[in-house]
């Protein structure tokens, strides 16, 4: 994988871009790539599960379905013919924080299949008739979800990282709350989060003419502005402990542990943080891969993530080992941890973090589709920038500060930790 890593030197600036509201707050961005072979509609609403208030659970997911059902101008299916018509794709994604639906289309489809999007995002129809019938679907999906050990583990680190915030709740919901649910609540949702400066659409790919004046002019100028900028949920802070549970039919143990760090709105922390996650657990010559794996072989798998998150992000470690092994691992993650706290770290891994991290963003903005991605969402949480502007903030980090700032965080004690064995729980 490190292979891959070479030193990049092209893209110093990332693609070009170009940000303006609309009058009811609407952000909008293009994102110039003039290569790009294929356009990307991308459009992004601050509607993501952390929205949902009591009995709501698992409404924006269900919403994110329901959006396909039809809208007022489209019959249920005619959306996904008319894109694969004009030979592009369509997909979306629901999150804690919001909710994308895109659309990837040859550049000179673009105009139509910009008005199919904002008709069927904007103006669903959430019939009655589709509504149980999609519920079944998602019932379905939740199933599916419970049924797969490894997603149930990491669904347990997150109950009892975060007890009480929407981030420690599945963002599919519980069957419970989706029976619950009802076409008019589910249209209350829809008016009140998909308007005005909620909502932010991003183009990327070669140049769109006329592109101003026809999103000025489409569905997303019509949407009511927003009376007041809601407040979401409180800064996400993980409690502390350590917990150990066994999982019927999970194939090797687990050792997971869970950081609370800084929100997205705190780009040089999480960035450090990013430079962080890379020094202990990305890559063969990481110090956790190195000692577990290389070393003491008694890992399979270790893997360190960094989940940038608007109400706080999460840092995750997740290690797989037979259960023989789980105690002498965890000790090792221990000294390992202890160690990055009480000294700098050595000058070739600072440069090989930033090496990593560095290029894992130029290599996003290969595609339109991460490009439109990262732009919008940049511009829906009101931090328009360059795409590679947060390379100039990793500058700022030196093994002294990682070291002071947040090895000394990313220890034990102030970890969620979970171990999840093999086994019928007792």
């Amino acid at each position: 994988m490190e292979l891959c890593h070479a030193v990049l030197n092209s893209l110093p600036s990332g693609p070009s871009l170009d940000h303006w509201s609309l009058n009811n707050g609407v952000g909008c961005v293009e994102a110039l790539m003039p290569d790009a072979s294929l356009t990307c509609l991308d459009l992004w609403c601050q509607a993501g599960s952390s929205w949902e208030r009591t009995r709501e659970e698992g409404l924006a997911h269900f919403l994110e379905h329901m959006v396909f059902k039809g809208s007022q101008q489209l019959a249920a299916g005619a959306f996904d013919r008319e894109i694969e018509a004009l030979g592009g794709s369509s997909n979306a994604a629901t999150g804690f924080d919001d909710v994308h639906f895109h659309v990837l289309i040859p550049a000179d489809q673009a105009n139509q299949a910009l008005d199919l999007l904002l008709d069927l995002v904007l103006q669903p129809s959430l019939a009655d008739d589709a509504f149980g019938l999609e519920r079944d679907v998602v019932l379905e999906e939740i199933a599916q979800y419970a049924d797969q050990p490894d997603e149930q583990v990491l669904q347990q680190l997150l109950s009892k990282a975060c007890p009480g915030h929407p981030y420690g709740r599945p963002i599919l919901g519980k069957p419970a709350s989706l029976l619950a649910m009802t076409p008019e609540v589910m249209r209350g949702f829809h008016t009140h989060h998909y308007r005005g400066s909620n909502c932010c659409l991003a183009v990327a790919g070669p140049a769109f003419n006329g592109l101003r004046d026809r999103i000025n002019a489409s569905a997303l100028a019509d949407l009511p502005g927003a009376s007041y900028k809601e407040v979401p949920s409180p800064l996400a802070a993980v409690e502390p402990g350590r917990h150990e549970i066994r999982v019927d039919r999970l194939e090797s143990a687990r050792l997971l542990m869970l950081w609370s760090m800084a929100p997205a709105s705190e780009q040089t922390t999480v960035m450090g943080a990013d430079l962080a996650t890379t020094v202990l657990g990305e890559g063969r010559r990481s110090r956790l891969v190195s000692e577990l794996r290389e070393n003491l072989q008694i890992v399979e798998t270790v893997d360190m993530d960094l989940t940038v998150l608007e109400q706080g992000s999460l840092v995750t470690l997740e290690i797989c080992c037979s259960e023989e092994n789980v105690a002498r691992a965890e000790r090792a993650v221990k000294d390992q941890l202890k160690r990055a706290a009480d000294q700098p770290i050595e000058p070739w891994e600072l440069e090989r973090s930033h090496r990593l991290v560095g290029n894992g963003l130029r290599f996003a903005l290969e595609s339109a589709t991460q490009v439109a991605g990262m732009a919008a969402n940049q511009m829906l949480w009101d931090r328009p920038q360059g795409l590679l502007q947060p390379l100039e903030v990793l500058k700022s980090w030196t093994d002294v500060t990682l070291q002071e700032r947040l090895f000394t965080h990313l220890q034990p004690d102030q970890a969620c930790t979970l171990v999840a064995l093999p086994g019928e729980a007792s």
